[in-house]
């Protein structure tokens, strides 16, 4: 079978029929906005790609006039999408824009020999998916000289695939989906918040430039050293509603005796997946293992920032246990644990983090997330399915393949609904092989 898929892949083509910019449909003139604390480390990530998939094959060319007019009423607001990145006289890293700008990319192309449901049953990242997404291998520095915001719609056999590439040095999930069902309501009710420095003002100078042969390229495959490690399989695993909440009761079984909360879904999946995924690499019993979780803390700043706010405002809640712990206690531990982490990141931990970063400031590599760890994006908070422009729900939204390391894990709503939860792993392909067969792991109900 795997065979077969292979082959099919290999067939695939997608040809690009044509490109245009798209810009804000209102004079702005020129703005400035300067990158704070919390975008600065994502300078070295590359863009944060994301597929929608759409069904329905009439139409493919209004449908494309009508996402580019609703996208420069989109604009309108969130015109820092259509900028570039820049720098002051200081050496300080901003959004600039100005109406002269070429604004957001978008690729129009072809793929008639793919069809939705071809896509909905792939449970990994294909070379195909690949080719619906723009900015394989590109750096969020490159946002200098490159779009911040790339779009390209193919058409398919019967449907539409909308693959976006965000540079992440200005945006975060939160700000991606607010983005994104604005777009598709073709107005913008909730305003983006635009003043960073609201959440952090502290000015640092970088010196940063691109490597002299960076990996990437518009063809690249990805992520650069990533490609030098053990091959990764990056694939999707969905877990209905009765399976969440199958592994929700039982790590709340025995709730702790310290009168701590019950276990959210989030502590509870999260979990889940390190237990399973940590049991799936065979690490000695003293081998460390780190969950790391990139949390929203327009809430956890003091003062509290608007959900609206428009930038990065999530930082990374790291916690650590020997897997022989993980392993050999029952699954609230790993809960508990995660738990503990994130009620202790709060304004004042926010702070210090900010402080010391500031004081040495470090640029991360996407896959500086720990040793043997699980490290969780996105979440299934975000109403990724509610992306109607008029033509239906999508069909399927999957991340692409950058960022991608091992023990990369995206968590989105389910496409059923309810508290059904996808969840996408990037692993080692010995351990992920494991992880498919571990039937304690899949929850069959």
């Amino acid at each position: 079978m795997a065979a077969e898929s292979v082959t099919k892949d290999e067939m695939v083509k997608v040809t690009v029929t044509g490109k245009t910019q798209v810009k804000p449909g209102k004079v702005i003139g020129r703005r400035e906005c300067q990158l704070v604390t919390f975008d600065l480390p994502y300078l070295a990530f590359y863009y944060n790609q994301k597929l929608l998939f759409y069904r329905g094959g009439d139409g493919f060319e209004e449908k494309v006039e009508k996402l580019k007019d609703g996208l420069r009423v989109a604009l309108e607001e969130f015109y820092q999408l259509a900028g570039k990145l820049g720098k002051d006289e200081e050496g300080v890293f901003r959004v600039e824009y100005e109406d002269e700008m070429d604004g957001v990319e978008v690729v129009e192309a072809v793929a008639e020999g793919i069809s939705i449901d071809d896509l909905a049953a792939e449970e990994e990242v294909t070379s195909t998916m690949k080719q619906l997404i723009p900015f394989n291998g590109i750096l969020n520095l490159e946002g200098l000289h490159r779009p911040l915001l790339v779009v390209q719609l193919t058409k398919l056999k019967d449907g539409l695939a909308m693959g976006c590439a965000f540079n992440h040095a200005i945006l975060d999930g939160t700000s991606t989906w607010h983005f994104m069902s604005s777009w598709a309501q073709n107005s913008v009710t909730v305003p983006p918040f635009l003043e960073r420095t609201k959440a952090r003002n502290t000015r640092v100078k970088l010196d940063l430039s691109l490597p002299p042969n960076p990996h990437a390229s518009d063809d690249g495959d990805s992520n650069g050293d990533a490609k030098q490690g053990p091959p990764l399989r990056e694939r999707i695993f969905r877990f209905s509603e009765a399976a969440v909440g199958k592994i929700k009761s039982k790590v709340n079984a025995n709730p702790p005796s310290d009168g701590s909360k019950p276990f959210t879904t989030f502590q509870s999946i999260g979990a889940h997946v390190w237990r399973h995924v940590t049991l799936a690499r065979n690490l000695k019993p003293e081998d460390y293992t780190v969950f790391t979780v990139f949390a929203d803390c327009r809430k956890r700043v003091d003062p509290p920032m608007p959900e609206s706010y428009f930038g990065n405002l999530i930082q990374a809640v790291f916690t650590v246990t020997a897997a022989g712990l993980l392993l050999a206690n029952p699954p609230e531990f790993g809960a508990s644990t995660i738990q503990k982490a994130i009620a202790a990141h709060d304004a004042k931990a926010i702070d210090a983090r900010n402080t010391e970063w500031e004081s040495a400031p470090k640029i991360f590599q996407y896959k500086d997330a720990g040793v043997n760890c699980v490290a969780v994006g996105s979440s299934p908070r975000f109403k990724v399915y509610d992306v109607d422009f008029g033509w239906g729900k999508p069909e399927g939204v999957r991340s692409g393949s950058n960022n991608r390391f091992d023990g990369m894990v995206y968590l989105y709503q389910g496409k059923s609904g309810g508290g059904s939860i996808d969840v996408e792993i990037s692993l080692e392909a010995g351990a992920m092989e494991r992880l498919e067969k571990d039937k304690e792991f899949l929850v069959e109900v």
